[in-house]
């Protein structure tokens, strides 16, 4: 991956990881069944990181996080089982210790950042483990969360790339499921975002786009009764 933004965060934190940690990210994001769960995810994310460095406190570890929250991307085990967001943060936390060089303090902020992408709209910040650090997994998960208000255009190649992720689903649950997520979005209100810089640039242009996105998704389910 040459991309100049990634090049630009790596440099950054490659003295922090092994020899092979990036030779393991570059490998997972191009695995074949990932769709959205791709570089370009990375790519967007850092890019959003940059150009709002201002904001956290510790810019260097949430671009760590965003590095290594979706390196394990899952959505069915090999024997067919469907797996849970959950057991991918997990499995992906647990990869970032194994490459990690890190010292003790900000290997725990990191792995802390990816494993708040689990229960995304309940985590909480538990310690504050150094001044600002809640603010920064607030911000994160903003982040992670900022492409719902991307274009309509690109928001809907994003739902398209999540269907091919769970090409195996039956095309009703997985509808089903869509409504399901969509709407605990939608539920959250102002919530879903956390930090008033997050709602002021994503807020409305995220509710747009679900409520669309829902209503469409509606739409399929009535055409394809039970």
């Amino acid at each position: 991956m040459t991309d100049t933004i990634v090049v630009k965060y790596w440099t950054l934190l490659a003295s922090r990881h092994d020899a092979q940690a990036f030779a393991t990210l570059d490998a997972a994001y191009r695995e074949p069944q990932r769709a959205y769960h791709a570089w370009g995810h990375i790519v967007d994310l850092l890019t959003k990181l940059d150009a709002l460095a201002h904001l956290p406190t510790r810019a260097d570890l949430v671009a760590a996080a965003i590095f290594w929250h979706d390196s394990v991307y899952l959505t069915r085990d090999p024997d067919g089982r469907p797996r849970t967001d959950p057991e991918n943060v997990r499995a992906s936390a647990e990869l970032f210790e194994r490459h990690s060089r890190f010292d003790a303090l900000e290997a725990q902020v990191v792995h802390d950042l990816i494993m708040a992408t689990a229960s995304h709209m309940k985590a909480r910040a538990l310690v504050e483990l150094y001044p600002g650090f809640s603010r920064d997994l607030d911000f994160f998960l903003d982040l992670d969360l900022s492409s719902l208000a991307a274009p309509w255009s690109v928001f809907e190649k994003n739902l398209d790339d999540i269907h091919f992720e769970f090409g195996w689903a039956p095309e009703r649950a997985f509808y089903q499921g869509r409504v399901q997520m969509l709407e605990s979005f939608l539920d959250a209100g102002d919530r879903l975002y956390r930090l008033p810089e997050s709602r002021a640039l994503w807020l409305s242009h995220a509710r747009a786009n679900l409520q669309r996105a829902d209503a469409d998704l509606r739409e399929r389910l009535a055409a394809r009764p039970a």
